[in-house]
């Protein structure tokens, strides 16, 4: 367990997203609904 814990941590590499990317994860996020009903819950992308 010593060995495990007395490594040091790697470095994280800060990635920037493309325009594209955003534009589309925005486009997304607008058309997705989730709908819930009684017990059940649908999923769907609107058009």
């Amino acid at each position: 367990m010593e060995e495990i814990y007395s490594e040091a941590p790697k470095i994280c590499k800060i990635t920037k997203a493309k325009p594209e990317t955003i534009s589309f994860l925005l486009a997304f996020s607008k058309s997705y609904q989730v709908a819930k009903y009684k017990n059940l819950k649908f999923e769907r992308t609107l058009n």
